[in-house]
């Protein structure tokens, strides 16, 4: 039986949904639970990309690696290579605050950017990293679209708990202390340097991980991919629309923010070509008037944190 286009047009739709959700929860660790101004999204992305491609690709004269491994091997291999790259970073860059570190994060995301698009020993410069493999591949490609639905969704699912059991547990109970009131949590004798730095590397490794994902989704890499509007700030808007320090407002705002980007262009591109094409920087403005609509109105997000919630009841 066929299965019709708008189905797998929703299948797709709910993969990237899926890969964002997992980039988003790696932002709320680092932003919504421990204040940390990452604006460098996409460089974490493009490390864990690139890395699980390397790592799983067949041996290529275009770029290193070609070790030819197990896909959960190169998921893995992404996340430590990730989490590595963020210590350095982390280690220098955190103990700036606020705009000052996110400039910093900026910075450090377009070196990791000019440096994959420019040593091509490496990772094969302009023309990227193809032939990846895609896990439970099919030939069947609506069969394949589900088959990876499944694990993306698994790998969210497993993710957001184990977020979740992090957040309830003491590490996360003192992380928003660190985030809340900095000199009371010094008192107290926590080492905060310490704590911010391991906030940042597990959000970095959850962002290698959405990367890898989204690289053997596509089967290929290109640093066309690393575009700061969709891997750094379209993450940003998804996470502060939704609600900050809220997993489920995290991958709430994912699926709002996506559908009206998706739906958007599904609009445009049913206009004639010379419409079509300045039509579609109309999805910029849409997102980005919603994002100042729910900041004027309900700066908390659409699912605020619990702690939130309780504030409001009281007043």
């Amino acid at each position: 039986m066929e299965i019709p286009g708008i189905l797998i047009y929703a299948m797709s739709m709910a993969i990237f949904m899926g890969i964002y959700a997992i980039l988003a929860l790696g932002l709320n660790i680092q932003w919504g639970f421990t204040g940390l101004f990452n604006a460098g999204i996409a460089g974490f992305f493009a490390v864990g990309a690139y890395t699980s491609a390397l790592v799983t690709s067949a041996l290529s004269a275009n770029h290193l690696g070609g070790l030819d491994l197990p896909v959960p091997v190169g998921w893995a291999a992404a996340m430590l290579v990730a989490g590595l790259v963020a210590w350095p970073i982390g280690k220098i860059c955190l103990r700036f605050r606020s705009d000052y570190l996110a400039i910093a994060t900026i910075g450090v995301a377009e070196i990791i950017r000019l440096v994959i698009k420019s040593e091509g020993w490496l990772t094969g410069g302009a023309r990227g990293v193809t032939k990846i493999p895609r896990p439970l591949a099919s030939d069947n490609y609506a069969l394949s679209e589900l088959s990876y639905l499944a694990l993306v969704v698994i790998v969210l699912f497993c993710i957001y708990l184990l977020v979740e059991k992090q957040l309830k547990a003491p590490w996360g109970r003192m992380m928003r202390g660190i985030r809340d009131n900095e000199l009371a949590a010094n008192a107290m004798g926590k080492n905060i340097e310490r704590r911010r730095l391991e906030a940042f590397i597990f959000g970095a490794a959850i962002m290698g991980l959405g990367g890898a994902m989204l690289a053997h989704y596509y089967r290929s890499i290109t640093p066309e991919a690393i575009d700061p509007m969709i891997a750094t700030f379209l993450v940003w808007i998804m996470l502060i629309l939704g609600g900050s320090g809220n997993n489920r407002g995290a991958i709430l705002g994912v699926v709002v923010v996506w559908t009206i980007w998706s739906m958007s262009e599904f609009v445009t591109d049913q206009l004639p070509e010379e419409y079509a094409i300045k039509a579609k920087y109309m999805r910029v403005f849409i997102i980005g008037l919603m994002l100042q609509l729910v900041l004027r109105f309900r700066p908390e997000g659409i699912l605020p944190e619990a702690d939130q919630k309780s504030a409001q009841r009281r007043k």
